[in-house]
């Protein structure tokens, strides 16, 4: 089986591309930093790395508000050139139908033949690296508009392993499969319990949408998508994001690594 991986760089792709061949699958990693590069909006680099692929890892474009448009063209030539199975990187606050990442799930599962719609939480890393939410742990206080409603929030690990178990799997796909991790946390909590792993104190403090928007503008973001993720945050604190899945010990056998879990591989000993 030839596996094409799309954003092989990325937080989930490499994991998912390393994976794969260990598992004995022939990958394919595409990227725009890969040799040859790998771009959506470039048609000139679709042919040599679609060719001969069955099965895809899709991460739509990043930074592209309407990104339906820009992979069907794409994806139908891969099906009638023999591509059969997708797995599509989507979000569990995603539904179907909605814009941006919602009309690309419609656009995945209308088109292929073996479609699967992978729908993971909050990531886990999103606590660590350069994310603003990290940012504010490192610096003893995080900002968000969620107040006190919570989150499951998943390791990259996990969704690779899911991500990578539907690739392979002989038989076709749940066609939509929602991936978090093992208990919803508020931000007070994900605070707690980084002061237990690391020894450092962090705070939650909660703030309107609007002043959400505000922060994230603040920080570099684009207005229109600022909007997008703050407005989230208004979600999570109306419960809707709350809900845990069984997907990764469905999938994989094995049960979803914690916040704590994934915390403490990550930072240092506390001292």
């Amino acid at each position: 089986m030839t596996v094409l991986v799309t954003e092989a760089t990325g937080t989930t792709g490499r994991r998912i591309a390393d994976l794969l061949e260990t598992a004995g699958a022939d990958v394919r990693r595409a990227a725009r930093s890969s040799s040859p590069g790998f771009d959506w909006l470039d048609p000139a680099t679709h042919d040599a790395a679609f060719e001969g692929a069955e099965s895809l890892y899709l991460l739509p474009p990043p930074a592209t508000p309407d990104p339906a448009p820009v992979l069907a063209p794409v994806l139908e030539r891969a099906v009638r050139r023999g591509l059969r199975r997708v797995v599509l990187l989507s979000a569990a606050a995603v539904e179907r139908g909605t814009p941006g990442l919602g009309a690309v799930q419609d656009l995945v599962l209308g088109t292929v033949p073996e479609p699967s719609v992978l729908r993971p939480s909050w990531f886990t890393q999103n606590l660590l690296g350069d994310h603003l939410t990290a940012r504010g742990l490192r610096a003893g206080e995080v900002v968000t508009a969620t107040g006190d409603g919570r989150v499951p929030f998943v390791d990259a690990g996990d969704i690779a392993a899911v991500a990578a178990a539907l690739l392979l799997d002989p038989a076709p796909p749940e066609p939509d499969v929602v991936v978090t991790g093992p208990a919803a946390l508020s931000y007070d909590d994900v605070c707690a319990v980084w002061t237990e792993v690391t020894g450092r104190t962090a705070r939650h403090r909660p703030v309107t949408v609007s002043a959400m928007t505000a922060r994230l503008v603040a920080d570099g973001m684009p207005a229109d998508y600022a909007a997008v993720l703050a407005g989230l945050d208004g979600l999570i604190a109306a419960g809707s994001q709350a809900r845990t899945s069984d997907a990764v010990l469905r999938l994989t056998g094995r049960a979803p690594h914690s916040v704590r879990d994934v915390l403490r591989e990550a930072c240092p000993v506390r001292s």
